[in-house]
């Protein structure tokens, strides 16, 4: 049984880059564009260049979007995580001590999905994955076969 899941893991973990992304990506349409009823349910925008919002969407739609499409995943990974570090610290947590308080459910729960993330890779169906392969293949062996570190 554990082998069979094992052998899922790669897609699975793909399934959920992919789920990840998406939301991510809409929610930074939904501040830059007004997108899904905009951040005022109203179709409104995160005025240009305002601190921390818009540059938080930014960081949401090109994020969101690299780890949708599996381009770059660990690296847009890696700064969505710090964005939703610095968002669930400086916006929600001095509301509250925990998420359910301060409504930094969301903030906390894609912070360490995108951390999760920088960690596992792309998984299968991402450009990740079909570029390694082609610059890759004079390598003696492939990242997948490696064993990994234990604690």
């Amino acid at each position: 049984m554990t082998g069979r899941l094992n052998s899922a893991q790669p897609y699975a973990i793909g399934l959920f880059r992919i789920v990840i992304g998406l939301l991510f990506t809409c929610h930074g349409a939904m501040s830059l564009f007004g997108a899904f009823g905009g951040v005022d349910g109203k179709g409104g925008t995160a005025a240009t260049g305002a601190w921390p919002n818009w540059y938080a969407a930014v960081i949401e739609l090109v994020g969101g979007s690299l780890v949708l499409l599996g381009l770059g995943t660990r690296a847009a990974a890696f700064i969505a995580s710090g964005a939703m570090a610095y968002a669930y610290f400086k916006v929600h947590q001095p509301q509250g001590l925990f998420p359910i308080e301060n409504r930094g459910e969301g903030a906390a729960m894609y912070c360490w999905s995108m951390f999760l993330l920088v960690f596992t890779g792309s998984g299968a169906f991402g450009l990740d994955r079909l570029f390694s392969k082609r610059s890759d293949s004079s390598a003696s062996k492939p990242a997948s076969d490696q064993t990994p570190v234990a604690a």
